[in-house]
C-alpha cells in the first residue's frame, strides 16, 4: 500500500505537524499482513518559510500560491499512490478559510480520506461549503469526537456512513523511557498547562485563581509550558505572555508562575506530564472539537482540570477528570484545593484517565487508520460531486425570494450588502431589463406563474428611464433622481433585448402594447450603435421580435445590418490564433456569439453560422479548464498575452455562456453544445476555480463574483438574475430535449385582436 499524506510536518512547529508525524510513523509501524509499504508527505509551507524537512517529505506547497495545489495534485496522481490522506484544519491551507485545498482534492484521481481537526457548529459560508465539498470528495471523514459526527451529519449533511471515529493519538505511556528532563521543580506541587500560547487559552483564569490556592498550598507552582503560537507571534509578538507576567506580578503570585518558553520534544513531555499533580486546560471557548494537549495529558494519566469545552466534556466523562466554569477563577480555585486535599481522588482520576488513554496509543491508532484504508482500497465508493449535477431533483428549487427582497415599488435595487438591499446605490436600467426577462420566462415555463406581477414594476422603471428621443437613462438614485444624462449603449441594448422578448411572449395585450411603444420609440437609434455588446443584445431583441413577426421587412433589414456590423468587426480583428471580435476578451463575452446564433436562427445565412461556430469555439478554448469553467474575470485577456488571472469572475459571464451553448444546441442539435451548457451552469454550483458554490441556498441569492481566494458574498441583482436565468435556460433545454425542439409557441393574444397597424411595424 502506498499512501500520500497532505498536511503540515515537523520541523514546522504546530499541532498538525506533530500529529502528521505520529500518524505516519504509527501506520508504518503497524506491522500486520497489510503493512504500509510506503508513505510520503506533501507538506504546506506558511508565509514564505522553508523548512529542513526529512526525506519523507517529497513535495511542498506554498500556502497562498493557488497554482501549487494543482501541481501537487498532479504530483500525487503521477506517484502511483493507492490513497491520499488529507489533514484538514482551515488555517493551514491558502485562500479564504483554506479554500485552496478543494482545488487539489478535486483533481485527485485516487481515493481520499480526510481527517478533520476542526468541525464548527456555526461555520461561515466558506467554512461550511469547504467541509461539505470535502465530504463529497472523500471516501471517509475521520473525526476525533463523537459530537463531530453529529455536526457533520446535521449541519454539513454528510452521511453517517462516510464518517469514522478514531481517537486523537497519544504516545505509549506504558513504555516510557527514563528521559532526563530540564523541567524539575523539587519540593513543589506542580500544576501545568502546555501548548502554544494565545488569547483563547485562558491562562489568566489560572493566574487569577492562584492567590486563593496558595493560601492553602504555598508550595504550589503553575508551569506554563510552550511557545507563543507562530501566527500570534507574527501579528502580536509576545503581547499575551507579557500580559500574563504582568498579571502574575499584580496578583502577587509571580514567584508561583513559571513560563517555560522552549519547544519541548515528545519524550521529555511524556516524562514531565507524569510528574505533575494537576494538568489544567482553561480554554475560554466551548467550541473546540478536539485538542492534542488534553489528549496527551489524559494518555499520561494526569489528573485533569478543564473548562467544559466540547472535546473535554467527552474525554473527561465517567470520572476521568474534573471541569470548572469558563473564565471562573473562583470555581477553579475551589476545585484545585479540593483535589489537593484529597490525594485518593487524584489517584482515582489518574487511574481512570490512564486506562482510557491506552486505547489512544498511536500504535493502536495506526491499525485503526489502516483498517479504514484497506476497506476503501478494496471497495472504493463512487464519489458523487454534486457541483457537477444538472439533475433538477438535486438542484435547489427555483425560488424568487431574493428577487422579491431586492425589488421595491420603483424597481429592482442594483446592489446588496451580503443579502441586504443597498438602497444608497439606487437602481439601474440593465438590471430591471434583465429582471423583466427573468419573470417573463419564469411565467412562460410555469415555474412561478405569480412572477408576472413583478413585470409591471420593471416596466414602469424602464418607461420612466426612456428619454423623449427614444434613448434611456441608466442610473437612478433611491430618491428618484437621474444620475446620468444619457445611459450607456450596453444598457440600451439590454433593454431592447427585454422588449423584444416581451413582444414575442407577452402574457397579455397590455404588456405587448407597452413593449411595442418602447421598442419602436428606440428603433431609430439601432443603426447608430457603436458598442459591439449593444449591437449583440439589440440583435437578440430584434430576433425575438421576428420570431413573432417574421415578415416585418424593416426589422429584418435592421437585423441583417446589425449582424453585418458585428461580423465585419470580426473579420477585421480575426487572426489565425485570435478568432474574436475585438483585441481583448473582457466582460459578457459570450453574448457576442449568442447574437450570431440568434441571427442565424432567423436568417439562415451560412456565413453567420461560420462566424458563430468559430467564435464559440475560441471562447470555449479560453474558458474551459480541467472539466470546469474558468471565466475571464476583471483581469482582461488581451491578444498576444497569456491569461494572467481568474480573479473577479462574474455570474453574468457564466449566464451568457449558458445561453450561448443553449442556442447553439438548439440551432445545430449537436450534443456537445448541450453538454457544454450544463458544465457552464455548474460554475454557479461550485464547479469552478475554488470549488465553492456562488448560489446561496439560505438566502436564495447568488454571490457577486469569484475572486482569487474567496467568493464575493454580496448578492446584488445582476448576479442573482444571472443564476436564475441560467437555471431557467437549463430547464427550457431539458424540456426541449425531452419533447423534441418545440414549434414556436403561438401568441397568447390572437393577432387580429391586437391594436397593431401595419404602419407601426414598418
Amino acid at each position: 500500500m502506498k499512501i500520500a499524506i497532505l498536511g503540515n510536518y515537523l520541523p514546522r512547529k504546530c499541532g498538525i505537524a506533530t500529529f502528521t508525524v505520529n500518524l505516519t510513523n504509527s501506520m508504518i509501524n503497524a506491522n500486520d499482513a497489510s503493512a504500509v509499504d510506503e508513505v510520503f508527505i506533501v507538506a504546506i509551507n506558511d508565509n514564505g518559510n522553508d523548512y529542513n524537512y526529512p526525506e519523507i517529505v517529497k513535495y511542498t506547497i506554498r500556502q497562498q500560491e493557488k497554482e501549487d495545489y494543482l501541481v501537487a495534485a498532479d504530483y500525487i496522481n503521477q506517484s502511483n499512490v493507492d490513497l491520499c490522506i488529507v489533514q484538514h484544519e482551515f488555517g493551514i491551507f491558502g485562500g479564504e478559510s483554506g479554500v485552496f485545498v478543494l482545488s487539489l482534492v478535486k483533481q485527485l484521481k485516487v481515493p481520499v480520506v480526510t481527517t478533520l481537526h476542526t468541525v464548527l457548529q456555526t461555520p461561515s459560508y466558506h467554512e461550511k461549503q469547504i467541509i461539505k465539498k470535502l465530504g463529497e470528495l472523500s471516501q471517509k471523514m475521520i473525526v476525533m469526537s463523537k459530537l463531530a459526527i453529529h455536526f457533520l451529519n446535521t449541519i454539513y449533511e454528510i452521511p453517517i456512513s462516510k464518517i469514522s471515529f478514531i481517537h486523537h493519538g497519544v504516545p505509549d505511556f506504558s513504555a516510557i523511557k527514563d528521559v532526563p528532563t530540564r523541567f524539575v521543580y523539587p519540593e513543589k506541587k506542580v500544576m501545568s498547562t502546555f501548548g502554544f500560547l494565545g488569547r483563547s487559552k485562558g491562562i489568566e483564569t489560572v493566574i487569577n485563581a492562584l492567590p486563593d490556592i496558595i493560601i492553602q498550598h504555598p508550595d504550589l507552582i503553575y508551569v506554563v509550558m510552550g511557545q507563543t503560537h507562530p501566527n500570534v507571534k507574527r501579528h502580536c509578538g509576545e503581547e499575551y505572555r507579557d500580559y500574563l507576567k504582568k498579571l502574575a506580578h499584580e496578583n502577587g503570585v509571580a514567584s508561583h508562575v513559571i513560563f517555560e518558553e522552549e519547544f519541548i520534544d515528545e519524550d521529555e513531555l511524556k516524562t514531565f506530564l507524569q510528574t505533575i499533580a494537576i494538568y489544567i486546560t482553561p480554554y475560554l471557548n466551548e467550541c473546540q472539537i478536539t485538542s492534542g494537549t488534553i489528549s496527551y495529558a489524559l494518555g499520561a494519566g494526569a489528573c485533569i482540570l478543564s473548562t467544559p469545552f466540547w472535546y473535554a466534556k467527552e474525554l473527561l466523562a465517567n470520572g476521568r477528570g474534573v471541569t470548572f466554569g469558563f473564565g471562573d477563577s473562583e470555581d477553579l480555585a475551589k476545585k484545585v484545593c479540593g483535589l489537593l486535599a484529597s490525594p485518593k481522588k487524584i489517584t482515582t482520576i489518574k487511574e481512570k484517565a490512564y486506562d482510557y488513554g491506552k486505547e489512544m496509543y498511536w500504535n493502536k491508532i495506526g491499525f485503526l487508520y489502516k483498517n479504514v484504508l484497506n476497506k476503501i482500497i478494496a471497495a472504493p465508493v463512487e464519489i458523487k460531486d454534486t457541483s457537477l449535477s444538472t439533475d433538477f431533483s438535486q438542484l435547489p428549487k427555483f425560488i424568487l425570494d431574493h428577487i422579491h427582497r431586492l425589488t421595491d415599488s420603483t424597481g429592482i435595487v442594483e446592489h446588496a450588502n451580503y443579502s441586504v438591499p443597498d438602497y444608497k446605490e439606487g437602481y439601474c436600467l440593465d438590471d430591471n431589463a434583465r429582471a423583466l426577462i427573468l419573470v417573463l420566462k419564469a411565467y412562460e415555463l410555469g415555474l412561478d406563474r405569480s412572477s408576472v406581477r413583478l413585470a409591471d414594476v420593471y416596466l414602469q422603471y424602464i418607461k420612466l428611464m426612456q428619454l423623449e428621443d427614444g434613448r434611456f437613462h441608466n442610473d437612478m438614485s433611491f430618491d428618484k433622481k437621474f444620475l446620468d444624462e444619457n445611459g450607456s449603449e450596453d444598457a440600451f441594448g439590454r433593454t431592447i433585448w427585454a422588449m423584444g422578448y416581451l413582444i414575442k411572449l407577452a402574457p397579455n395585450d397590455s404588456h405587448f402594447q407597452f413593449a411595442k411603444d418602447i421598442f419602436f420609440k428606440a428603433l431609430d437609434h439601432f443603426e447608430n450603435l457603436k458598442s459591439i455588446r449593444a449591437l449583440a443584445t439589440t440583435i437578440i431583441g430584434i430576433s425575438n421580435f421576428l420570431m413573432r413577426y417574421p415578415d416585418n421587412e424593416r426589422l429584418m433589414f435592421m437585423l441583417n445590418a446589425l449582424t453585418n456590423k458585428l461580423t465585419l468587426q470580426y473579420s477585421e480583428e480575426k487572426e489565425p490564433d485570435w478568432l474574436w471580435f475585438e483585441p481583448v476578451l473582457s466582460y459578457e463575452n459570450a453574448v457576442l456569439p449568442l447574437a450570431l446564433w440568434e441571427s442565424y436562427a432567423i436568417t439562415h445565412d451560412k456565413k453567420i453560422l461560420i462566424v458563430a461556430k468559430e467564435t464559440t469555439l475560441f471562447l470555449d478554448q479560453h474558458c474551459f479548464k480541467n472539466g470546469f469553467i474558468s471565466l475571464v474575470g476583471n483581469s482582461w485577456y488581451y491578444k498576444g498575452q497569456s491569461k494572467v488571472s481568474s480573479t473577479g469572475q462574474q455570474p453574468i459571464d457564466a449566464m451568457a455562456l449558458v445561453k450561448m451553448y443553449y442556442k447553439a444546441w438548439k440551432v445545430t442539435k449537436e450534443a456537445l453544445y448541450y453538454s457544454k451548457m450544463q458544465i457552464a451552469f455548474t460554475w454557479f454550483m461550485g464547479n469552478n476555480d475554488l470549488g465553492i458554490p456562488l448560489y446561496d441556498n439560505d438566502t436564495k441569492g447568488c454571490s457577486d463574483g469569484l475572486e482569487d481566494t474567496c467568493v464575493n458574498r454580496n448578492q446584488g441583482a445582476e448576479s442573482t438574475i444571472s443564476y436564475l436565468l441560467s437555471y431557467l435556460t437549463l430547464w427550457e433545454a431539458e424540456r426541449d430535449r425531452k419533447v423534441g425542439l418545440p414549434i414556436q409557441k403561438k401568441s397568447p393574444v390572437p393577432l387580429e385582436k391586437q391594436v397593431l397597424t401595419t404602419t407601426s411595424l414598418t
